[in-house]
This record gives C-alpha cells, sequence and structure tokens, in this order.
C-alpha cells in the first residue's frame, strides 16, 4: 500500500470514527427528545430518510415517494395531517443540520492535520533553521496583507442564538459532555431559525459582528501577532491582517441601505469594539494591580467603558490615546515589576493596533448606473452649472474624461434631487465624519460595481468634490468592480485611462501609488459560464497585473468570492498560491459571506486554520510558485482555447428559451424573495419583469444547488474537453493538470460542484412534455464532464484525492435528502392548475421551509 494511501486511509477513519459515528450517535439522541404535538415525529424520521433513500434507487418520483411513505408507514391520508409531519420532518432535519456542523467542528483539529506544504507553522519552523529563508519571508510580510471583508449575502444565515448553542455545542461534543448536549439539544430543538420579517441591514450587521466580537476579535490579534513576534517585523504602520464590512455600507441593488444605515452600523461597530475592550480590560485590570500603573488603568477604564456602554458619548478617534496609556502600563510593569503580566498588556495592544476605534473598514458600494444618473443630475444643479459641458452626457468616452473638472465646488442645496441621488450624496459627506470619528480606516474605499469605463471612477471623485471633500484630503480608495465577461476584458484599456490622466495620477501618488481593483467572480460565471469566468478572471489579473507595472502602480485585487466553486469558491487558499510571477498577488483582499463565513471562522480553530492558509498561500506563491505556476504562452492558448469552446456551450444554453422558464418552474427561484435572511432583493430593478441579467449571481447558483443539478459550477467543462481530447490535446492537459497549481484547482473545484449534485432527484423529469429534451441535455453534459474530469485527474469517483471533504459532502447531502424530496413533492404539487389557493398556499410554504436546511447544509462548499 502506497505512502498516499495509507494517508487518506488514516484521515478516511479518523473522519468516520470523530464525526460519522459521533454524529450517528448524539442525532439517535436528539430523535428521540420530545419537542413537537406531532406523536412520535423524531422516531418516525429515520423511516423516512430510509424510505426517500429507496424510493430514489427505485427510479420513483418524488410524488411518490412522499404519497407511499403516509400511507405505507403511517397510515394517514388526510392532507393536513401529511403536510403537519412534513413540516415537522423539516424543522429535525434543519436541526440536524446543525449539530452536523458542531460535531465537524468539534473534530476540526483531529480531522485537519496540514499537510508540510500547506502549513504555515512548518514554514515558520523552517525559517527560524534558515537565515536566508527567514530573511525572504520577512521582506515578503513587510508588503503583504489579508483583507477579510464579511458580507451579509444570503448564502447562510443562522440567528444568532442558533449560533452560540452550535458553539456550545461543539465545546460539549469535544469533551463528550453528554449531560450538556442533551440539554443544548433540548434547546437547539425549541429555538426559532429564522424571523418572520426581513431583516434589515442593521440586523445583518448585528448578526454578522457576532463572528467578530466572538471570534476574529482573538483569532486576527493572535495570528498577527504570532507572525510579528517570529519575525520581528515592525509592522505599526501596516497591518498583516485587516477586517472589512459590507453590510451598512453595501448599496449595490439594496434600495434599504441608506446613509442613516451606514452610520448605525458604524456606531454598532465601534460599540462592539469596545464591548470586547471592555472584556479584556476587566480581566488585565484583576491581574494588574501594582502600583505605578493606576493612573493609566483610570484612563483606559473610562475612555472604554464610556464608548462601550453609554450613550451620549463625545466620539472621536482613541487609538491613541488608548495606545499611550497601554504602554505606559507595560513600561510600568517592565521597569518596576518584573514584567509580571506583560503579555496581558502585549495582547491588548495587539488588539488597539490591529482594530483601532472601526473594528473593521466599512466598504460603500453601488452600481456604476445609478452614480452616472447621479452625476447627470448634479450637472443640472445651479451650483454646479458652468463648471462642465451642458453636452457633457453625449461625449466620447475620451472627451469625458478630459472634461471632468475635477475641482471643487460645494453642492450644498440639492433637496429637490431623487431620494436615491440625496441618499448618495449624504453618504459621501458621511464618509469624511466617519474618517473623524473613527479613524481613517474606518471607512475608505468606495466600490462602483458594473464598472465600464474609466469616466466612471473619475466622475466619483468629482462627486466627492462636490461634496465638501478637497482634492489633497481624499483619503479614499476608488475601486472598480470587473464583473461581466465584456468588462473584464476592457478593465486593461480603463485602468490605463486613469494611470494616464495626471489628476488621477496624482491622487495614487498621495495614496503611495497604490490601486485596488475588485474583480466579480459569480457574475462572471453567470455571464459566461464556470469555465470562461475562471480564465478571464485569471488572464484579467495578468493584464491589469502588466499595465499597473508599466504604470509603476502597485496593484491589489480584490475578489468577490461566494460559498460554492460557481461563484468563486471552493478551495481558496489552493487558488491564490497557485498565481505565478504574471499575477500581483501582495496582497490577498477575499469577500467572506454565508457558509464561508461559519465553516471557515466560525470556531477559534478554524478561524486560526483560514487565517494562517491564506497567509501561508499569499507567501509560498512569492517565494517558491513563481516561476512553476507562471503559464508559458502554450498553456495560455490551451485554456484560452478550452474557455471559449465552453463559452459558446454556456450561451446556448443560456439562450435556450427553456433556460429561465425551467428555473422559474422547476426551481424554487420565485420563493428565494421570500426567505427571510437577507434585506436585499433577489434581483436589481425588483419592480419589473424577470431578466436574466438582473437576477442576483447569488440566486442564479442556489436556484441551481436547490435542485441539485449544479450547472453554473459545470456546464461547457465537458464540451470543452471533449473537443480538446478530440484534437489530440489530451496529454497535454493532463501534464497541466498536474503541473499547473491553477489549473488544478479550476478542475478540483469543479469536481467538487458535480460531487454536490444529484439528477436521480430530477429524473423524472426526462419524461416531462415540456422540459424533458432540456433536462437530458443538461444531463448529458453532467455525464459527460463526469467522465472527462475523472480521466484527465487519474481517479474513479469524483474527489478522491479529497476524501474528507468528500464523505462531509457525502453526509451533508444524506441529511438533506428528505428537505430535497419535500422540495420537489411540493413543486410538483403547486403546478397543479386545478389547486386551489388555499393548498397552493401551503405547498409554497413547504418549498419556502425547505430552502433554509439546504441552503445551510451547503458550508463544505466554502
Amino acid at each position: 500500500m502506497s505512502k498516499l494511501t495509507t494517508h487518506l486511509s488514516s484521515k478516511e477513519t479518523i473522519f468516520k470514527n470523530e464525526v460519522t459515528t459521533k454524529f450517528d450517535l448524539y442525532n439517535s439522541l436528539f430523535l428521540t427528545l420530545p419537542f413537537y404535538s406531532v406523536k412520535n415525529t423524531g422516531l418516525a424520521l429515520p423511516y423516512f430518510f430510509d424510505h426517500c433513500e429507496k424510493g430514489i434507487e427505485n427510479h420513483q418520483t418524488p410524488d411518490e415517494i412522499i404519497e407511499s411513505f403516509f400511507t405505507q408507514q403511517k397510515g394517514l391520508t388526510k392532507q393536513q395531517d401529511t403536510t403537519d409531519l412534513l413540516f415537522r420532518f423539516i424543522q429535525y432535519i434543519e436541526r440536524q443540520v446543525v449539530l452536523f456542523d458542531a460535531v465537524e467542528d468539534a473534530a476540526f483539529s483531529k480531522i485537519s492535520v496540514q499537510e508540510e506544504a500547506t502549513s504555515l507553522r512548518t514554514l515558520m519552523n523552517k525559517a527560524l533553521e534558515d537565515e536566508d529563508l527567514y530573511k525572504k519571508i520577512q521582506d515578503c510580510l513587510s508588503e503583504f496583507k489579508l483583507r477579510l471583508v464579511l458580507t451579509a449575502h444570503p448564502t447562510q444565515f443562522y440567528p444568532g442564538p442558533v449560533l452560540g448553542i452550535m458553539t456550545d455545542l461543539t465545546d460539549a461534543i469535544k469533551v463528550n459532555d453528554v449531560n450538556a448536549i442533551n440539554l443544548l439539544l433540548q434547546q437547539l430543538g425549541k429555538t426559532p431559525f429564522f424571523k418572520k420579517k426581513k431583516p434589515t441591514p442593521v440586523d445583518e450587521a448585528i448578526s454578522l459582528t457576532w463572528y467578530l466580537e466572538n471570534i476574529l476579535y482573538q483569532t486576527a490579534s493572535d495570528v498577527h501577532r504570532n507572525l510579528e513576534s517570529v519575525f520581528n517585523l515592525n509592522l505599526d504602520n501596516h497591518s498583516l491582517i485587516e477586517l472589512g464590512f459590507w453590510p451598512g455600507g453595501d448599496r449595490d441593488g439594496n434600495p434599504f441601505v441608506t446613509a442613516e444605515t451606514t452610520e448605525q452600523v458604524s456606531s454598532f461597530l465601534r460599540k462592539a469594539l469596545f464591548r470586547c475592550y471592555y472584556r479584556d480590560f476587566k480581566n488585565m485590570k484583576r491581574r494588574v494591580t501594582f502600583n505605578g500603573v493606576e493612573k493609566y488603568m483610570d484612563i483606559l477604564e473610562t475612555i472604554i467603558y464610556d464608548n462601550a456602554f453609554r450613550i451620549n458619548v463625545n466620539v472621536y478617534d482613541n487609538k491613541e490615546e488608548l495606545l499611550d496609556s497601554l504602554r505606559n502600563i507595560k513600561r510600568v510593569l517592565t521597569d518596576y515589576h518584573d514584567s509580571l503580566f506583560v503579555d496581558i498588556v502585549d495582547d491588548m495592544i495587539w488588539k488597539v493596533k490591529l482594530f483601532g476605534c472601526h473594528f473593521a473598514s466599512l466598504d460603500i458600494r453601488q452600481d456604476s448606473r445609478i452614480l452616472r444618473s447621479l452625476f447627470e443630475e448634479c450637472m443640472s444643479n445651479p451650483e454646479i452649472k458652468g463648471s462642465i459641458s451642458e453636452n457633457y452626457m453625449n461625449l466620447s468616452e475620451t472627451e469625458k474624461i478630459d472634461s471632468i473638472p475635477l475641482n471643487a465646488a460645494e453642492l450644498i442645496n440639492y433637496n429637490k434631487f431623487t431620494d436615491l441621488s440625496k441618499d448618495s450624496l449624504d453618504v459621501i459627506r458621511l464618509i469624511k465624519d466617519l474618517q473623524k470619528n473613527n479613524g481613517k480606516r474606518a471607512c475608505h474605499r468606495f466600490i462602483i460595481s458594473n464598472c465600464q469605463k474609466a469616466s466612471d471612477i473619475l466622475q466619483l471623485m468629482q462627486l466627492f468634490l462636490w461634496s465638501g471633500w478637497k482634492m489633497d484630503e481624499l483619503d479614499i480608495d476608488f475601486v472598480p468592480l470587473f464583473e461581466t465577461i465584456d468588462d473584464l476584458k476592457a478593465a486593461e484599456e480603463v485602468m490605463q485611462s486613469l494611470y494616464s490622466h495626471p489628476i488621477y495620477a496624482k491622487h495614487l501618488e498621495r495614496r503611495k501609488n497604490r490601486q485596488v481593483i475588485m474583480l466579480g467572480f459569480s457574475d462572471s460565471t453567470k455571464d459566461g459560464g464556470y469555465l470562461m469566468a475562471n480564465w478571464s478572471l485569471y488572464y484579467a489579473k495578468y493584464t491589469l497585473t502588466s499595465v499597473s507595472r508599466k504604470n509603476g502602480i502597485d496593484l491589489a485585487f480584490f475578489d468577490g468570492r461566494g460559498g460554492p466553486p460557481a461563484r468563486g469558491g471552493g478551495k481558496t487558499h489552493k487558488f491564490y498560491a497557485s498565481f505565478g510571477k504574471d499575477v500581483a498577488n501582495k496582497q490577498i483582499q477575499i469577500t467572506v459571506q454565508g457558509q464561508t463565513i461559519s465553516s471557515h471562522y466560525g470556531t477559534f480553530e478554524t478561524s486560526i486554520n483560514n487565517l494562517e492558509q491564506l497567509i501561508h498561500a499569499g507567501i509560498t506563491s512569492a517565494l517558491y510558485k513563481q516561476k512553476e505556476n507562471t503559464l508559458d504562452e502554450k498553456e495560455k492558448s490551451l485554456l484560452s482555447t478550452m474557455a471559449d469552446i465552453s463559452y459558446h456551450a454556456f450561451i446556448d444554453l443560456r439562450t435556450n428559451p427553456l433556460f429561465l422558464k425551467f428555473m422559474e418552474v422547476q426551481s424554487p427561484l420565485k420563493m428565494l424573495s421570500q426567505i427571510n435572511i437577507s434585506s436585499r432583493p433577489v434581483k436589481r430593478n425588483s419592480d419589473s419583469e424577470l431578466k436574466l441579467e438582473d437576477l442576483r449571481a447569488i440566486s442564479f447558483v442556489t436556484s441551481w444547488s436547490q435542485l441539485k443539478q449544479n450547472i453554473p459550477g459545470f456546464f461547457g467543462v465537458g464540451a470543452a474537453l471533449a473537443k480538446m481530447k478530440e484534437d489530440g490535446e489530451w496529454l497535454n492537459l493532463k501534464n497541466l493538470y498536474k503541473d499547473s497549481g491553477f489549473y488544478k484547482t479550476i478542475i478540483d473545484n469543479c469536481m467538487m460542484s458535480m460531487k454536490k449534485a444529484d439528477f436521480r432527484l430530477t429524473a423524472y423529469l426526462a419524461d416531462d412534455e415540456t422540459f424533458g429534451e432540456f433536462w437530458k441535455m443538461l444531463h448529458a453534459e453532467y455525464q459527460l464532464t463526469k467522465k472527462l474530469l475523472l480521466d484527465l485527474s487519474d481517479t474513479k469517483v469524483l474527489m478522491e484525492k479529497y476524501p474528507t471533504e468528500a464523505q462531509s459532502i457525502d453526509v451533508r447531502e444524506k441529511i438533506t435528502l428528505p428537505l430535497v424530496i419535500i422540495q420537489r413533492y411540493a413543486i410538483i404539487k403547486s403546478l397543479d392548475k386545478n389547486l386551489k389557493a388555499s393548498q397552493k398556499e401551503v405547498y409554497d410554504k413547504l418549498i419556502l421551509r425547505t430552502l433554509y436546511g439546504i441552503v445551510n447544509a451547503a458550508r463544505n462548499s466554502a
């Protein structure tokens, strides 16, 4: 038996013992707890699971599976009785997902023993024995930055009380405290999972802050401090780790985010941070009880307590005051008290240096189309009129760039503007106050989504100058977000126009010649399919890196990545470790959301591990991978050809007249707007009819994942591989899979998407009068892609090289199988044209209720 086989086998054994077996044990306890009025619901559930599995194996339709269960097993024939029991099943299964999450989190340290190649700690130990390596890492870290931006995108959102239960349950499972587990399972059974009303953006911010307060506050500081101490860095003006925050700042397509919302969220983040500081201060106060520190402790307590708990406190940037007192306390302990408890003070110093008075930077985001309308509205204002050509909107792009004055002209009277325009100007003014009160890092980035032209950026700069900002005090990073395939192709030209613009170049000079560019994975996948999206994003990074270096600009990419591979997720650290020297990779900036937050940053162990993995990816990419991961021209040509073939296959699918209709009728797409886990509408232009271009990428991907087809994660890949094989390029592709970290990551993530697909659940649609041929086309591409991917990777089953992740997906898919069948059953029933309104309402509610558990169970797609 090979070493690899032995290693995989041992990891699988550990997973089975620590996760699968324990889940079965605690699940059996959970099922016996009498939560609900329906008799023996928990005891009936295993029979229902078994019936669903056998039904699928016997090629029964979802309605046949459900109806036969009630007639054969339960003897229930009344519709009210059957739907009541189905709702109870759903409630149990939702909580089984939480239990599995907790069991898996509890076993994390045992099942995630890192390979040496992906362990930051191993690399650090090597560096301590190798002076040359030590110096190289030191230099790398002096420029490196990891920026995690938490977003409230609805890909999973447990309410705060459930997160608390999950954390306590994880701790109890670690030590096998059966009594505590029993009580927590009872608490879990009686705790609501969702609210009857949609959350406001402030509600979303409060929910998300749970991770900041309870996890990242400590783990980000610990990882940062450890690296600085080992490599003796002086990083007072450069943080290795930064946290960003979108709830309350992301107004793209969300009419509920206002300037008032932004102010409330910023204030809440500050209070949450000072609550954390107060928690640490109380601990420090119990230990640091010596002569000479009283004055400084009193100053600290007053500042921290007032900002944490008082309502009408005078708010300003207290960071330096806090640090001054802490450093004086450390000085007294060092000089007079044998450095006793100085580690506690150091810990707090690190946190204040890292989080200041803001905790996480609020990013502001708005769509370019909204900003263009605002700019046009401002031009007609008497206070602005004359400073810019009245014919401006009809000018060419080059003429617009030359015409924007980029000088100050205070716009005060804008009360007659549209509400959206007024709010946009209000938030531009608000940013200045947030920087003054909470520090410049509190809010310093404005992201323009759907950015298509250099004038989009310059017009936004002008809006700032019309709103009381002076050019030399413009402490703002203007961040273009390129999302669609066409926008990615045009990105290089857009940035060259900006770099060549004398006033913008001067602005960048004041920003230390640093430019952030955001790239959107989700919309590019929806626009061009999985393979074209990945290639377009890579090629955009390559061309943007080239144009930035040519202009002497230090470029950082900010990647909008979702949880599933179709939205840029998958094995994120491997993705960042895969770039060669032709892609700027000094910084890793990513959005994290939904299941990615809970699975990667939901516990101390997972948070530290994932922070370290991403930092390790950045270091190894800089030190080792530059040469081997730099694609040569032949490899780029191979990938480009594959992307084109895949793109055309995906576009043929997208333009099929049944494409959107299939999603609307056969998936729960229409129900997504009723999920009360997000304040943001399912689509832009929410009052208009459904158009694919307006449909949000999250809704697009979620609909296909609810169908268990995961089309955005693989469709077109099989067609591309088949054509390349036909053209005699198969050996070259197999070698590319072995040698290119980038290509291997794309393929492995594609296999992860396919692993979670199950066409058996919709196989009955093959005989559907309307959708039969369309379903067969989807299934044929799945079969073709699977066959060729296994050949390409020299494996026999999907994700064979990732056994623990594969087992996790298998268990989660097994848990949610009944939910998917209930959903399919309800969709079939709801399509009956003779259905009474009251009956349709019940089936729609069933569809809605199944959505939560299926979404939440997908955390391992991150």
